[in-house]
């Protein structure tokens, strides 16, 4: 289980690291008309906003061990993942918010022919202060791969958090991840 859940920390590392590499380069875009990505909110001097709003295409393989009557096999799914990041400053604070949801992101899998489905979605909300570094995140995934018949939908559930107050110190922290197969 836990190389699993290794594999899917490595899977969104990468997806995110997708998509604020596509924002960033839309955000240099944006003087040219590009819609993806709004433009600076400058209507309030103290606070500035920027959010991007993506696509991305999907490629990915992803190991279930419930597929296969328990056997377990490997699910190649494709789709589009809707990505948005939103971030605001506000004087020396900022916030900045992602969302990640499966659109259409399905696949077959490789040995009995079922096919398999992509749901749920992924949050986070990272906050903090630039004058003394106290800041917070908020994790939560729920990525769910929803089989044809029963006993081989594969969800995982993920919810962190930690806070780390102006000294530097973690006053608060916690991980709870659960792994089912349905």
């Amino acid at each position: 289980m836990k190389k699993l859940h290794v594999q899917i920390a490595i899977i969104c590392f990468f997806i995110a690291f997708a998509a604020v590499f596509c924002s960033c380069k839309k955000d240099l875009n944006t003087a040219s008309g590009n819609t993806g990505v709004s433009a600076f909110n400058t209507s309030n001097a103290s606070a500035l906003a920027v959010t991007s709003n993506d696509k991305v295409e999907t490629d990915i393989a992803v190991s279930i061990p419930c597929a296969n009557a328990g056997a377990g096999e490997t699910i190649q799914l494709s789709g589009s993942l809707h990505i948005v990041f939103h971030t605001t400053v506000n004087g020396n604070n900022f916030v900045s918010k992602s969302h990640y949801q499966p659109q259409g992101i399905s696949g077959v899998s490789e040995l009995t022919g079922e096919k398999y489905q992509a749901t749920g979605g992924t949050q986070e909300v990272f906050s903090g202060s630039f004058v003394n570094g106290k800041f917070a995140d908020t994790y939560t995934n729920n990525f769910r791969i929803v089989g044809q018949g029963t006993g081989n939908n594969y969800l995982v559930h993920e919810t962190f958090h930690l806070t780390v107050n102006a000294n530097g110190t973690v006053s608060t922290t916690f991980d709870k991840l659960s792994i089912d197969c349905k």
